[in-house]
């Protein structure tokens, strides 16, 4: 999910064709000064053009012409007959969708003025199954959950039991990074802007091997940083650990959090951060990849507990319309104040350039708190994130909050780039009339990238020419230890070398297959799985004919950033 994700999330807020009020809207002291200047400058075309009417600029009394203030926000481009059009084709959008792809399923909710004006299921929940999608399907919802998650914790920032900027540890007295510094001062906004230091996909591998979430951060101190509120990186589990400082400040656990402050106000009853939940739900979507020719099939279960914040949640096209409701009216629900509106802001404004503009013209992408945040061709604010599991599910979201306007699409298939076409082709429409750009090709074209990049460095599925025997089992075999990953032992089974990994009581075995010399492949797993891999043994003192044994192995694939080194006891 790693460059994937930090990809797609910021797709679906790409444009289609903060402590007081200055600070939140940039503007500072010194800007301050200048407002009556940005003022003068309004509305110039109607001055009259003489020279008393240049006089009275600079009096005491403003002109008639002139507005008394900058606009606060980009006026709305669109209306009811723009916004209804676009839903007229939405349907169309979606079918073309499946018809190209053969994804499963689609659930699609458009949310105007504050009502839900399109809710709709495509497809079936399960290939071969003939239970169809509708719009209180369940689907898991991969990283949408980011932005679910920063609305749960600002209902904790609007009641007063932690403040965006506190230290994590001071909610959270275990949390630690590599970096004392860091572990000191890294707060909630930090970590949930990914600016923590910790490298994307930190602590992911363990979850794919069945880590749970309190082995997982609590092993994040193992991670190599980055520079602390200097660089960018999309970290699941640095979201994680900031979001549950928020549940640590309520004194319950995320879940039951997010159930008490924002699920059951808002009647989100198919909403949940609980695998067990998703699970039992009887309208439910199963996730699938592709088999090939437009085929899918439900090959995986992909349980996010360990990441419940950052990727855990799952829940309808129908609850998710309610929650783009409170979104845009700015914490409001039935003219209920469900979040204080500062709190719930500042999730909303870049607190990081996630996305430099590649030429001088070109326009900067952000990160707020959950939210991709950016501005289109016309400075309209776009607010969006993308969710992404590789084991089979795609969901987007989408908000215009000037124009009191957004789209969410979730699917149940391997992601292609699917929903955030969806979410920008109606954006486009509804300011175009029709699409002015090939959103399906154009996402299409990019995951396919994504899935040549993330292809293994070694080939291991042909032994090199000229490929040295192996030794005998006994160099391999034996108990070997790593204090991020734990304990690894190499037995032999039916004659077959295997490897054994993974939470005592639930350890996955990795066939091994010899390769070259004292180097074997495996297959890699989980979510971040991605082909073969390999198990490098180290030679030991005095080779094998002296007794020696492999003192190491080094597992490649878990050995991203340099933890992969196994010794043996």
């Amino acid at each position: 999910m790693k460059q994937r994700e930090s990809f797609v999330m910021r797709i679906c807020s790409a444009p289609s064709d903060r402590r007081s009020l200055l600070k939140a809207v940039g503007i500072g002291a010194a800007g301050l000064a200048g407002a009556p200047l940005l003022a003068a400058c309004t509305d110039q075309s109607n001055r009259p053009g003489d020279a008393a009417s240049a006089t009275s600029t600079v009096s005491s009394t403003p002109s008639a012409s002139l507005l008394p203030a900058p606009e606060p926000q980009v006026k709305p481009l669109l209306d009811d007959q723009k916004v209804n059009d676009a839903l007229a084709k939405l349907d169309e959008t979606v079918e073309a969708a499946m018809n190209s792809t053969g994804v499963p399923g689609i659930a699609v909710a458009v949310v105007y003025k504050d009502h839900v004006l399109y809710a709709k299921g495509f497809g079936v929940r399960e290939v071969g199954k003939p239970e169809k999608v509708d719009a209180a399907t369940v689907f898991q919802l991969a990283s949408v959950s980011k932005p679910l998650a920063s609305t749960v914790a600002a209902v904790a920032v609007g009641r007063k039991a932690l403040t965006w900027t506190d230290p994590v540890i001071k909610h959270s007295p275990d949390f630690a990074l590599k970096d004392p510094f860091v572990t000191a001062n890294a707060t909630v906004a930090d970590l949930m802007s990914h600016q923590g230091g910790l490298h994307t996909g930190a602590g992911d591998l363990l979850e794919d091997l069945g880590f749970d979430q309190s082995y997982i951060l609590s092993h994040l101190n193992q991670q190599p940083l980055d520079s602390f509120r200097a660089s960018y990186n999309y970290s699941n589990f640095g979201y994680t650990a900031g979001a549950k400082a928020a549940a640590d400040a309520m004194k319950m656990p995320w879940a039951d959090l997010a159930d008490e402050v924002l699920f059951k106000p808002l009647g989100m009853s198919s909403t949940s951060y609980r695998h067990a939940d998703y699970q039992k739900a009887p309208n439910r979507a199963l996730i699938h990849v592709p088999a090939g020719n437009k085929t899918w099939v439900a090959k995986y279960s992909r349980d996010a507990d360990a990441e419940a914040p950052a990727g855990g949640a799952s829940s309808s096209a129908r609850d998710l319309a309610v929650w783009i409701r409170l979104q845009l009216a700015n914490g409001s629900f039935d003219g209920k104040d469900v979040i204080a509106p500062d709190a719930l802001g500042i999730t909303h404004v870049p607190h990081v350039v996630n996305g430099p503009p590649p030429t001088p013209a070109a326009r900067a992408r952000f990160y707020g708190l959950g939210w991709n945040v950016s501005y289109d061709d016309h400075a309209r604010l776009m607010l969006g994130h993308s969710g992404a599991f590789n084991l089979g599910a795609a969901t987007a979201v989408s908000l215009l909050p000037g124009e009191q306007l957004g789209i969410v699409a979730l699917t149940n298939g391997r992601p292609q780039g699917i929903p955030e076409a969806i979410c920008a082709a109606f954006f486009d429409t509804a300011q175009n009339g029709a699409p002015t750009v090939d959103w399906f090709g154009f996402t299409a074209a990019a995951f396919q990238k994504i899935d040549e990049a993330e292809k293994p460095k070694v080939d291991y599925s042909h032994a090199p020419p000229g490929a040295k025997p192996a030794r005998g089992n006994d160099f391999y075999t034996g108990n070997y230890s790593n204090s991020y990953y734990g304990p690894l032992r190499v037995a032999v089974e039916n004659g077959a070398l295997s490897l054994e990994l993974g939470p005592a009581g639930r350890t996955t075995r990795f066939p091994l297959t010899h390769f070259d010399g004292d180097t074997f492949s495996f297959e890699s797993i989980g979510e971040n799985g991605n082909g073969l891999a390999g198990a490098i043994f180290a030679a030991a003192d005095g080779g094998a004919a002296a007794g020696g044994a492999a003192p190491s192995v080094r597992l490649d694939f878990y050995d991203e950033s340099g933890l992969g080194t196994f010794t043996r006891r």
